[in-house]
């Protein structure tokens, strides 16, 4: 079966979404099947794979504090439940990659796949991503029957009208303007990034025992020479020629 509705996708205009602001984002409603979304939400990994990046004390770079989760990268050959796997060959395929590369108006990239869990009183402070990614695809995996809004869980997204540098660590009530993403049975947020690109999920209320379930599609900048240059840099250092991160690259 399909996952992704054909219609939803070419719904999304890339003209539009490149000329959005504060920088470019779409917060489309059905990007998935009915069908699709329910036998991804059905079949979810369970939290018992994921690895813990919570830790309330650290701060991440610039001073920003800790984006707490629950993380599972995804890499070929793990054990998954059928529909995802069926999903992630489909995002691997050249009509989703075709259809980012439209978006961006960017040739040179590849993709990694992970889940994100989040727990209560969790949060995703307001950053800017790295500059090796071009964006992202967030998929939103709560339904009403498992998850009530007024927990949140949105991603808001942030405009500080370039008031910021991206080495700081601004709160959310520091920026002139956001927009709240939604999030409720089947939606999806794209984004590209730019150099104001900031963002965030205010902290969760939701009981304990719940979690804010979300898919997420990166879209990593990947330029051949730009590799060869970073694997040789690395033979000469005598460190290993393929990141942790590139293994997940496809």
């Amino acid at each position: 079966m399909a996952y992704i509705d054909a219609k939803a996708l070419a719904a999304i205009d890339p003209r539009a979404f490149q000329q959005t602001d504060p920088f470019p984002w779409v917060n489309p409603a059905g990007f998935l099947s009915a069908d699709g979304f329910a036998r991804l939400v059905a079949n979810l990994p369970d939290v018992s794979r994921f690895t813990s990046a919570i830790d309330y004390t650290r701060q991440r770079k610039y001073g920003q504090q800790n984006h707490d989760r629950y993380v599972l990268e995804y890499l070929d050959g793990m054990e998954l439940p059928a529909p995802w796997q069926e999903f992630i060959d489909e995002l691997r395929g050249d009509a989703y990659r075709s259809f980012i590369a439209r978006l961006l108006g960017h040739r040179h990239f590849r993709f990694r796949f992970h889940w994100h869990y989040t727990p209560r009183a969790c949060s995703v402070s307001p950053h800017c991503d790295s500059r090796t990614k071009l964006g992202s695809h967030i998929f939103y995996l709560n339904t009403r029957d498992n998850w009530d809004p007024a927990w949140g869980g949105e991603t808001i997204v942030l405009d500080d009208h370039g008031r910021f540098a991206v080495d700081s660590s601004p709160g959310f009530e520091d920026f002139d303007a956001s927009w709240t993403a939604e999030t409720m049975d089947n939606r999806s947020l794209i984004f590209g990034r730019r150099g104001n690109s900031w963002h965030g999920v205010r902290a969760i209320e939701c009981p304990e025992g719940q979690l804010r379930k979300v898919f997420i599609v990166v879209f990593e900048d990947y330029r051949r020479s730009r590799m060869l240059v970073k694997r040789f840099n690395r033979l000469l250092k005598g460190k290993p020629l393929v990141s942790e991160k590139e293994l997940g690259m496809y």
